[in-house]
């Protein structure tokens, strides 16, 4: 199984525009939850996002749940954090990835352990995720990161996350350059709130030879909205979607026309869209639907 067997990169080098988003694994060993709500997407996405300890907060480990998704032919994106492995375990976790048939990884560092729910385990930080990003063409190329030479190598599509809208602008630049060079062919961004300002970072990141996929957050209330902005780093919401969502008989319709707007706002400006549901994955279809999505029919997962 190559990358390019993936609906993700095969979609991506096509042009046609991608929708992803992501399911939450669970705390605990029953996937049914996770895998009922992945296959009522299946119809209306391109792959599927497995977090990893969202939030620093303990969850079954990503792998168990991405490979149930590749038995299902749902397509995973693996995302895996550098918080909680060594240089060893992060490796170990990606061939075994491989031997399920999971080929693509989202690159990540990782939440710090005091926004999670085991406060008092120790961090690992070995790498980081240009780093990571490394490590995974290198076991693309048949080696690990000791030089050794790999008994089956890899084929990982590898993707890193961005902050299209952090501030000041120019000291993301040399960051996304790195990951380029270290091997990330797409970018999943966090949440965007101005278009302007992703335009800028698109036009900035394509450049560097990585497609670029906005994240798309549906805010369900004012409350969740108030709360993205006082406590989630990097992020702000514009008060004038604060106060829309105020004003708004039903601020969960609200939350999805504004989805559905930031949707057409960036499209002509990336190449495929983040949904994050945030435990509403049953609404990703009306923020998509009718929405183009390219010259080519939507191949089903």
């Amino acid at each position: 199984m190559t990358a390019t067997s993936s609906a993700l990169s095969a979609g991506l080098a096509a042009g046609r525009f991608i929708v992803t988003t992501e399911v939450c694994p669970p705390k605990g060993s029953d996937c049914t939850e996770f895998l009922r709500k992945a296959r009522a997407l299946r119809p209306v996405v391109d792959a599927v996002n497995v977090t990893d300890n969202q939030g620093a907060n303990m969850r079954i480990s990503p792998l168990a749940p991405a490979a149930l998704l590749v038995r299902e032919g749902i397509e995973p994106i693996l995302q895996l954090t550098c918080r909680d492995r060594n240089r060893m375990a992060l490796q170990s976790e990606l061939l075994a990835a491989s031997a399920l048939g999971i080929t693509n990884v989202l690159a990540l560092t990782g939440d710090f352990i005091t926004f999670g729910d085991h406060r008092e385990a120790k961090p690992v930080f070995d790498l980081d995720s240009v780093q990571l990003l490394r490590i995974i063409a290198g076991l693309n190329t048949g080696r690990d990161l000791s030089g050794s030479t790999l008994t089956g190598a890899t084929s990982f599509f590898a993707g890193a996350a961005a902050a299209p809208e952090a501030e000041p602008f120019a000291l993301t630049l040399p960051k996304l350059a790195k990951k380029a060079a270290a091997g990330a062919r797409f970018l999943q961004t966090q949440a965007v709130f101005s278009p302007e300002r992703f335009a800028r970072f698109a036009d900035a990141a394509h450049p560097l030879g990585m497609k670029v996929i906005a994240g798309i957050l549906l805010l369900k209330s004012p409350g969740m909205a108030r709360y993205v902005t006082e406590r989630v780093p990097g992020l702000k919401v514009p008060p004038e979607l604060v106060a829309e969502l105020e004003s708004a008989g039903d601020p969960l319709a609200a939350g999805i026309e504004i989805a559905r707007r930031t949707v057409a706002a960036v499209r002509p400006f990336c190449d495929g869209v983040h949904i994050m549901a945030m435990g509403r994955e049953d609404l990703v279809p009306a923020i998509v639907d009718g929405m183009e999505r390219g010259n080519s029919e939507q191949t089903t997962i």
